[in-house]
């Protein structure tokens, strides 16, 4: 099993990390070339915008062809909004694969960030969350199921092989949210 890490900007190298303390190996994908074999990919946060134009409209459609054919993915914070099918403010999603509307910075400005601990369901308790700028989900379709919230915001959710947060879990020693994302891989692909 191979999990691609989106390297067009963002916390990469903390979600390598993440996956090796699993021992699952893992690829920087910086073009369409470097998704061919791989089991899973995370789209890291950092700044949507800024990663929607170094992916170009091309690869952006290449994965969202990709994840309509149920490969799994997991969007953290920045990813979450280029997973997400609405974007407050804007008129359409960048991928667009997963059935929330989001609200970009909700969190508050970057001297707002913070440090807290999520139930988070079907992962556990006490779960370590950052929140950088984050998104928050506005509303979701039928489908998704809300996973976390924090302070009355949903915060995590999943639809088929789509997996968002808003939060940062690579910035944690902890390790549960990645391995729920490489089972629901190990799944799906079976």
């Amino acid at each position: 099993m191979i999990v691609g890490v989106l390297a067009l900007q963002g916390a990469v190298r903390e979600h390598v990390i993440s996956l090796n303390r699993l021992g699952i190996e893992s690829r920087v994908v910086k073009r369409e070339k470097g998704l061919e074999g791989l089991s899973g990919l995370i789209l890291p946060g950092g700044e949507s915008t800024a990663i929607s134009l170094l992916a170009d409209d091309s690869f952006l459609h290449h994965l969202k062809d990709l994840a309509r054919t149920g490969f799994p993915m997991f969007g953290t914070c920045a990813g979450m909004i280029l997973l997400a099918s609405g974007i407050e403010g804007r008129d359409a999603g960048y991928i667009g694969v997963i059935d929330i509307t989001v609200s970009r910075n909700a969190s508050g400005r970057q001297v707002d960030s913070f440090e807290t601990i999520l139930d988070i369901e079907g992962i556990g308790q006490d779960v370590p969350a950052v929140f950088i700028r984050a998104p928050y989900i506005t509303s979701h379709g039928a489908s998704v199921r809300p996973m976390a919230s924090h302070d009355g915001q949903w915060v995590m959710a999943r639809q088929e092989n789509i997996l968002v947060a808003s939060f940062h879990p690579e910035l944690t020693e902890d390790t549960r949210v990645h391995e729920y994302f490489v089972g629901m891989a190990k799944e799906i692909g079976k």
